[in-house]
């Protein structure tokens, strides 16, 4: 019977396993080296293992999940575009390439359940619901903006979505996160805590204390890395003593899972599972969900400290390109429907560049609400 929130015919078992159903260990190491053949051969494995979990999913939860991840790659294509020439102003981080987590993660949450992130956060807020104009026009810092212009690109927040951020500090809302983990426990509403965080942020003190807290008082947080291998500029191997950031959990007791962020169905599958351990058992999770930004850090980082061969090598796992392969073999998606959904994220993110561009200026008057100091 399909679940009314998450549209999946089968409940998946719980267990620490990966994306693709196996353990993982070890330091999670991989070569740079771009091998057409090798590359060739993981997108066939991947696909594989897409189409099964395909299988289990309603047909309109699918389209809806590729959707997102398109409009998700079209706006932040857009905020790019725009950031060139002035528009946005300040820091801007994109998401593209990284799709496939949030919306693998966020499209099974239910309205009681939280989400809280990181600078990297325009596409998350969208799928939690805050409308791409209203984040488009906060990326303008203009008045109809979803904190009033005042967050920019990395503030983005929603009470009424349940999206709290939106942090800039490297780490921050790990604490913040654990904290809304112990407010969803002690007012027992049933509700999940989803946490996202680049793996620079594991080397932080209030990773291991959240982590360790979470373990003691058994709360319904899913701590999930967003491991892209680059803290800015520099290389995980170069930062993280074991790069195999899922093990972390073992420290604590608590279940950890490493995933391949490049397969939208791969994070469901696993993210499925930390849900439902959050929900039924109150009971933590740290997912790595391993994944590569195909832009710098930020607008300002040119990214020369990677090569041509290592972003071409992430590029031929596309998730967008990969998922819909894999519902046109499936049967799910004609190149005509797919053409449709690109054309409504188009649409869809030149309204937004519309909305943000006809939005007023925050007035003078409201320079000092809401900052507390």
């Amino acid at each position: 019977m399909a679940n009314s929130k998450t549209g999946e015919k089968t409940s998946a078992k719980t267990g620490s396993a990966s994306g693709n159903g196996k353990k993982t260990s070890g330091s999670g190491r991989d070569s740079n080296i771009f091998d057409p053949e090798k590359a060739q051969q993981e997108y066939n494995k991947r696909k594989k293992s897409q189409l099964e979990a395909i299988k289990k999913t309603d047909k309109e939860i699918l389209s809806e999940m590729l959707y997102e991840m398109v409009l998700g790659r079209r706006f932040e294509e857009k905020c790019a575009e725009v950031y060139r020439i002035g528009k946005i102003g300040g820091f801007c981080h994109l998401y593209i390439g990284q799709e496939a987590i949030s919306i693998g993660v966020q499209t099974q949450l239910e309205d009681r359940d939280f989400v809280i992130g990181s600078y990297r956060d325009h596409v998350q807020a969208m799928v939690q619901g805050i409308s791409p104009e209203s984040v488009m026009a906060e990326l303008y810092g203009k008045a109809d903006g979803n904190v009033g212009g005042k967050g920019g690109s990395m503030h983005m927040f929603s009470k009424e979505h349940n999206f709290f951020g939106g942090h800039g500090i490297v780490g921050g809302q790990i604490g913040v996160a654990t904290g809304l983990a112990f407010a969803q426990k002690y007012k027992e509403t049933g509700g999940v805590v989803v946490c996202y965080f680049g793996e620079a942020a594991v080397n932080q003190g209030i990773f291991h204390e959240s982590l360790n807290m979470a373990a003691l008082w058994k709360l319904p947080c899913i701590y999930i890395c967003e491991n892209n291998k680059y803290g800015m500029g520099t290389s995980q191997e170069r930062a993280t003593s074991i790069s195999s950031i899922s093990s972390k959990a073992e420290s604590y007791g608590i279940e950890g899972e490493f995933v391949d962020g490049m397969d939208v169905m791969a994070v469901r599958v696993a993210a499925r599972r930390a849900i439902e351990r959050a929900r039924n058992d109150s009971a933590p999770t740290l997912l790595e969900v391993r994944a590569y930004r195909y832009m710098g850090h930020s607008m300002s980082d040119p990214g020369k400290y990677r090569s041509t061969e290592e972003i071409k090598k992430y590029q031929e796992r596309d998730p967008i390109i990969l998922f819909k392969d894999s519902l046109k073999e499936a049967g799910v998606l004609t190149d005509e429907e797919f053409e449709d959904i690109e054309k409504r994220a188009v649409e869809k993110v030149a309204e937004a560049i519309e909305f943000a561009e006809s939005s007023p200026d925050p007035d003078n008057s409201s320079l000092l609400t809401d900052v507390l100091v």
